[in-house]
């Protein structure tokens, strides 16, 4: 299959009412090994090191230390099965099925102690209302793959349309990178210069948010940390800080909107896919967003942003 952005079957529909209990089984997944990831890994600035990353044929975590040597996690959503590749030349394998949180845990921990890597993790979940601890979580235990892979075709998608949309800027700006915590995919630019980050949230956000910054991406439309639902995919964005005007600013397509509640702008998944050109209508509104954002909180867009090569590279 090749991203054209054209093609109905690379915008599959993804009703979050449908695939919620898949959804919220499989986000807990990520979490345990995205929290293994956190354990092993350095610090990054704004907590890049925890994210995953999009492949082929579905997430990896990249490189992760540990005692026994490097090895990565690769989430296949083709083939349904997580894969633990060490670099002692060691594979193993789970296959990716209707299971427990619990008991997904269990065997997951267990994979790594038999493969020499022993790390200890803190199973709470975060970013997630009312959590259940991992490793007695036996609530959820749904994993629906016909969904699963739609969800992951729509994000291999988007990941295509953000590497465009990364192209032209030349400031601090982070990977496309895939957030276990809220479970969404993201791109973020800096302005370069320091922001006071929001009173009373939580450390990470604190870390996350000591910059001015442009964040852009695809969410599900899951509940999340502040007891916010959208109920529905959305591609997203926002800036903070937020600067006077931001909100009730023109962007594209017109099918896109402020929500005050969340305090960003969202394009409707729905909305998008049905355009002439999902990809573009995508791409119109993360740059549309972006270029309100920057000119209203001043950011020195003539440094930051160059025009990006073309023809053959020499």
């Amino acid at each position: 299959m090749i991203f054209t952005g054209r093609n109905v079957e690379q915008w599959p529909p993804l009703p979050l009412s449908e695939w919620q209990e898949t959804q919220e089984t499989l986000h807990l997944w990520t979490q345990i090994v995205g929290k293994v990831k956190l354990a092993l890994t350095p610090f990054q600035n704004e907590w890049w090191n925890v994210a995953f990353s999009s492949v082929p044929r579905g997430l990896t975590t990249g490189l992760i230390p540990s005692d026994a040597g490097a090895f990565a996690v690769d989430f296949d959503f083709i083939d349904h099965t997580l894969f633990i590749h060490a670099s002692s030349g060691r594979t193993e394998s789970m296959p990716l099925v209707s299971r427990t949180v619990a008991d997904f845990y269990a065997t997951f921990m267990e994979t790594l102690h038999r493969m020499g890597i022993d790390v200890t993790i803190n199973p709470v979940p975060t970013e997630i209302p009312d959590p259940i601890p991992c490793d007695t979580d036996h609530v959820h235990c749904t994993y629906d793959p016909e969904f699963v892979h739609r969800w992951w075709t729509i994000q291999l998608g988007i990941e295509l349309v953000l590497q465009r949309y990364r192209s032209n800027f030349a400031g601090k700006s982070s990977p496309v990178n895939f957030f276990w915590g809220s479970f969404d995919l993201n791109a973020t630019r800096f302005s370069g210069r320091p922001a006071d980050p929001p009173k009373g949230a939580p450390r990470f956000m604190q870390l996350a948010e000591q910059q001015e910054n442009f964040a852009c991406g695809f969410w599900p439309g899951n509940v999340t940390l502040f007891g916010v639902t959208l109920g529905e995919p959305a591609l997203y964005s926002y800036i903070y800080p937020e600067p006077q005007g931001f909100s009730e600013a023109a962007v594209r397509p017109a099918a896109a909107r402020y929500e005050p509640h969340l305090g960003q702008f969202l394009l409707l998944y729905d909305d998008a896919r049905r355009a002439a050109s999902p990809a573009d209508a995508i791409l119109e509104f993360f740059e549309s967003t972006y270029e309100a954002a920057a000119t209203l909180a001043d950011w020195n867009r003539s440094t930051l942003e160059r025009t990006p090569p073309t023809g053959a590279r020499r």
